[in-house]
């Protein structure tokens, strides 16, 4: 089969960001035995610039795209972003008759509206590699699609996502074969996205990660991510971000490879994601002796109670200890003020505000408002509280803000962005 991928992602939402999942599809379709051609559309301009030669190239018999993006999660006022994708899709139907199969972050958590929306033929949601394989096979030998795990079609869903793929099943991606980096992009200065793990058991009230990759957490192999790190710095790759949702949980596996990119020798920097609690000094020299440069510590409020109502598993004195922690060891720190959720009052705001300041942190982001999605304990609060119906469209940008918070929040906010250096929104 000939298999056409495309990142339909054209918004750059805080940095570049190379299409990851979609390289993950790319190297499991390579692995199998079909032709494959990977389109990374990051910039509008290069919509133009790269389809037309894309399918001059190769006559697709299924077309995949994955949507990254529903909307840029800003509440005032939110950008939708799949009118975007659509255009990419009208333009494929344009070029040819093949199916199109939606896949990505963004699609598994809005599987059956983003697939009516987009008006394309089926769509995976969660985990991409086995399901996409199999839809290759029975396109193949002409046989109907119907009881694949995660697939929608028109008719619904077929199966259940199968939330227990194990990750060394399947090859992790080549740089410039299957992740391919723009010409007009440096390598030198570019974020190589990185996993290692997938899913999250935290569950937090806001979360979609549950939809996306599930609740269980699994790990790749070392040997693995360690050969595959290898790949990228001999082509030319030196920073890296690993997106896995939290890097130091479990430790045992965060220190093991940690030693082993030290041991390698690999001469990489990186950027992780990191939970505000099961953090120690140990775990933290080793990072930064393993090249860590920066850290996302998101913990979203200080006020014990919106903590609480965010199922957040630590307190004030565990995020201060992590912050410090990484201080010490030279790792620049990037705070999240997740503001205006269930319970927020102007206090709880200030508290944390103020709780932030004293961190001393080298760059703070600030959200007023909550981005809900569908099937999380936030949607629930917010349909008892009225702020959204039984039938509310979440696709297209809908927001959680505490009532009362409506106006002071958003100018609050505005006022410490143009206040502080390092303060972003």
């Amino acid at each position: 089969m000939n298999v056409l991928l495309i990142s339909a992602n054209t918004e750059q939402i805080n940095m570049p960001v190379l299409p990851l999942g979609m390289a993950c599809i790319a190297a499991a379709v390579d692995a199998a035995g079909h032709a494959v051609r990977v389109v990374n559309l990051m910039r509008p301009e290069h919509v133009d610039r790269e389809l037309g030669p894309s399918f001059d190239a190769v006559s697709p018999d299924v077309i995949g795209i994955s949507v990254r993006n529903i909307d840029d999660q800003a509440m005032a006022p939110p950008k939708f972003l799949l009118p975007q994708v659509k255009m990419v899709i009208e333009e494929c139907r344009r070029r040819s008759d093949a199916p199109i199969v939606l896949g990505g972050p963004g699609y598994s958590i809005f599987p059956k509206a983003a697939l009516e929306f987009l008006e394309a033929d089926m769509g995976i949601q969660g985990e991409g590699e086995a399901a996409f394989l199999e839809i290759l096979d029975r396109l193949a030998d002409n046989r109907p699609v119907k009881g694949i795990k995660g697939l929608w079609t028109r008719d619904g869903l077929q199966a259940p996502p199968d939330r227990s793929l194990c990750l060394d099943d399947y090859p992790m991606p080549k740089p410039d074969v299957h992740l391919v980096l723009p010409d007009d992009l440096d390598r030198k200065e570019i974020l190589v996205p990185f996993q290692t793990r997938r899913g999250c058991p935290m569950k937090c009230s806001y979360c979609s990660t549950p939809s996306i990759e599930g609740r269980h957490m699994r790990t790749r192999s070392i040997d693995r991510v360690i050969e595959n790190l290898q790949e990228f710095v001999a082509a030319g790759f030196k920073r890296f971000f690993f997106v896995d949702n939290i890097f130091n949980i479990p430790p045992a596996y965060s220190r093991q490879l940690c030693d082993r990119i030290i041991s390698a020798g690999l001469g990489i920097t990186w950027q992780a994601i990191v939970y505000p609690t099961r953090v120690d000094d140990e775990l933290v020299k080793q990072m930064a002796d393993a090249g860590c440069t920066g850290i996302s510590l998101g913990f979203e409020s200080s006020s014990e109670c919106i903590l609480s109502a965010m199922n957040k598993k630590f307190g004030p004195a565990e995020i201060r200890q992590a912050s410090g922690l990484f201080h010490k060891h030279g790792i620049e720190r990037m705070g999240f003020l997740l503001l205006g959720g269930p319970g927020e009052t102007r206090q709880t705001v200030e508290e944390s505000i103020a709780f932030a300041e004293s961190l001393d942190l080298e760059m703070v982001k600030l959200t007023a408002g909550i981005r809900i999605y569908p099937d999380t304990p936030l949607a629930e609060i917010a349909r008892e509280k009225k702020i959204i119906g039984p039938e509310t469209d979440l696709l297209h940008p809908t927001f959680y803000l505490e009532p009362g918070m409506e106006g002071w929040l958003h100018q609050r906010v505005e006022d410490l962005v143009a206040g502080r250096t390092g303060w972003v929104s």
